[in-house]
């Protein structure tokens, strides 16, 4: 599979091609210029999965790992090297389909969303070099690989997230998301730094010989804080400040960064070193477990209450990554039949979140297209202006609720019952906050498509709905969307399980009856709450809970409480005393040394005056001091 190179190389050309060349293309020539190499990406990685997963498994019963290219970059010891790769195993080939096919379907998207921007073709070298990104960061060979090409993802957010760069709420917002995970980052590299030294190795085995010497008992501490750097990156509380605002992008960037491919890296690299989680620190991997359910559950509260449509979505990727970390964490064993299901249910849950929630996502899109306001009150009634966007989005809110036959029903089931497995105390939380999910959702649903159109903002622009460019790609994510759970079309667990070998989904319908029965429930309150058209019984709510929901929508301060710490405490209490040494006591002793040897060559520069007769004289007397010295 030495071509898979291509799958790297494509995307890299055209963000060189369009940075370097884009002010002289039109519009039209750069947008296809990405879009046909994104597509030509996209079919180059769904021929590797063919060929990949088409192939005769070994003898027991798992995939054979592939690497089409190796090779070494930085050499330090015989034993310990950077190299620089591509690794190909059933979760990598299955991260190819979801970012190339997300990507692609954002690249048609932006051609009708897009048109007409002011650095139209900026915009597509930055998507290029996103995707180029993520796909280098998920084939890598080693950790330290994967270190580069996730810092590279942190750029290319960056990039992205401030791409309207006369906007200060954009400037502020990207500057926020790479700051909170470039100090993420820290944690990262400090952990792959203390594992090369004890594991004696960069790649995702360590080396015996190291292991037996001591190092296994230093793996925990350097997985512990790798995941620093994954929960930084997939938001996980209290590292999830960065993604609400992130917003401010254009809203296919928060399609493919957001909610499919850059969040889900920390996922991915829990999912990476798994093997080493399970052997060398389970008692890591519950912590994450247990970080996951609160950020689930944090982000679920307050996506309750967020009258902006993109943040109701942003706190709803928030609350769905917890819940594949909180799979990933609940593994006990590498057995998916005994412990080992949530690594299977995590990665399945992954795929299926990427492609409902881009197409939530672009949803929201189509509909802030329509109405030029991202907030529900310009909303309502829309459903008959915009039907190819209502029923699509209809299908992903039913999606993401776990509602049957929808993917999320599968998917999400088959985290719940890891997380009964784990512990019955585990598995009620995480249905609630699945119930939770069903009512916002649909509290969301509501506010958009139903109760009564504003018609005084909508005068003189009547809604209507998007063109093909941003509708194909809605209906090709909603058709994956509605069939993507079902085992005869995508016998996900056949692919993808804990120890590789073959796994048969089935529900267990006393947890799947649950399921059903509380988002059944949720769905109801959100109708009878948010379907009417004047709403008494959320106005009446939100006057008797006052405080909670001021509180939840104020995000829980969380805001605030990072501003009071890093200027009330950081810069005043720490900074401020560091500068005040800086600039008084080393400054002043380097000014005292710069002052004394000014004063004392003003004093002695006379002894450098040019006069012949002085110099002559001191010489004299120089040598008369010696000849006396001598003769005495």
């Amino acid at each position: 599979m030495e071509y898979t190179i291509l799958i790297l190389l494509l995307p890299f050309l055209s963000f060189l091609t369009l940075g370097l060349g884009g002010k002289w293309m039109s519009h039209r020539t750069a947008g296809l210029i990405g879009t046909v190499v994104l597509g030509a990406v996209a079919v180059l990685s769904y021929l590797t999965a063919g060929l990949y997963f088409s192939a005769p498994r070994l003898a027991d019963g798992t995939y054979a790992t592939l690497m089409p290219y190796n090779f070494t970059w930085l050499p330090f010891t015989p034993s310990l090297s950077i190299d620089m790769g591509i690794l190909l195993d059933p979760i990598s080939v299955m991260m190819l389909i979801v970012i190339s096919t997300v990507s692609f379907m954002v690249h048609i998207y932006s051609f009708g969303y897009m048109k007409g921007e002011r650095g139209f073709q900026r915009y597509y070298a930055f998507l290029s070099l996103f995707t180029m990104s993520m796909l280098g960061l998920v084939v890598a060979t080693n950790i330290f690989q994967m270190y580069l090409f996730w810092e590279l993802v942190g750029v290319s957010s960056y990039l992205l997230i401030g791409f309207y760069y006369t906007k200060p709420a954009a400037i502020a917002a990207s500057k926020k998301a790479f700051i909170v995970t470039r100090f993420a980052d820290l944690g990262f590299l400090i952990g792959i730094l203390v594992y090369g030294y004890y594991a004696g190795t960069y790649t995702f085995h360590p080396n015996e010989m190291a292991l037996v010497k001591g190092g296994a008992a230093m793996l925990p501490l350097a997985l512990g804080l790798m995941f620093i750097g994954g929960a930084g990156k997939s938001a996980m509380f209290p590292l999830h400040i960065w993604l609400p605002d992130a917003m401010e992008g254009p809203t296919p960037v928060s399609a493919l960064i957001h909610a499919a491919t850059m969040v889900v890296a920390g996922v991915y690299l829990v999912a990476r070193m798994f093997p080493l989680f399970i052997a060398y620190a389970p008692d890591v991997l519950h912590i994450i477990a247990y970080v996951g359910a609160f950020t689930a559950f944090y982000a679920a509260s307050v996506a309750c209450v967020q009258s902006d449509i993109k943040r109701v979505l942003a706190f709803s990727t928030i609350s769905q990554i917890g819940f594949m970390i909180v799979a990933l964490g609940v593994c006990t064993s590498s057995d998916p039949h005994h412990g080992g299901l949530g690594y299977m249910a995590g990665m399945y849950h992954l795929f299926t979140h990427a492609m409902f929630k881009a197409l939530l996502f672009l949803g929201a899109g189509s509909i802030i297209h329509a109405v030029h306001s991202n907030e529900m009150s310009a909303m309502g009634g829309l459903r008959k202006y915009m039907p190819i966007t209502h029923i699509t989005f209809l299908i992903a809110c039913l999606a993401i609720a776990g509602i049957p036959p929808f993917s999320g029903f599968f998917s999400k089931d088959e985290i719940l019952t890891a997380c009964f497995q784990f512990s019955p105390v585990m598995g009620w939380i995480m249905t609630v906050i699945a119930g939770m999910t069903a009512f916002y959702m649909f509290r969301l649903y509501y506010g958009i498509f139903w109760g009564t159109e504003n018609k005084e903002l909508h005068a003189g622009h009547t809604p209507h709905e998007s063109p093909l460019t941003m509708t194909i790609p809605l209906m090709f994510l909603a058709a994956i969307t509605v069939v993507g759970g079902w085992q005869t079309v995508l016998p996900f667990g056949h692919f993808i399980s804990s120890n590789g070998t073959e796994y048969n989904i089935h529900l267990d319908w006393a947890v799947a009856g649950t399921s059903i029965a509380v988002a059944i429930a949720a769905i109801a309150m959100a109708t009878y709450i948010y379907a009417g058209s004047k709403q008494p019984v959320a106005n009446a709510l939100a006057r008797r809970f006052k405080g909670l929901w001021t509180a939840a929508y104020h995000r829980f301060y969380m805001d605030e409480v990072y501003q009071f710490i890093t200027h009330r405490i950081i810069f005043a209490c720490i900074c401020r005393p560091i500068a005040w040494w800086d600039r008084h006591v080393v400054d002043g002793f380097f000014n005292f040394l710069a002052w004394s040897a000014e004063a004392t060559s003003d004093e002695i520069r006379g002894l450098q005056s040019g006069r012949i007769q002085q110099y002559t004289f001191v010489f004299l007397l120089g040598t008369l001091a010696l000849i006396l010295l001598l003769l005495l």
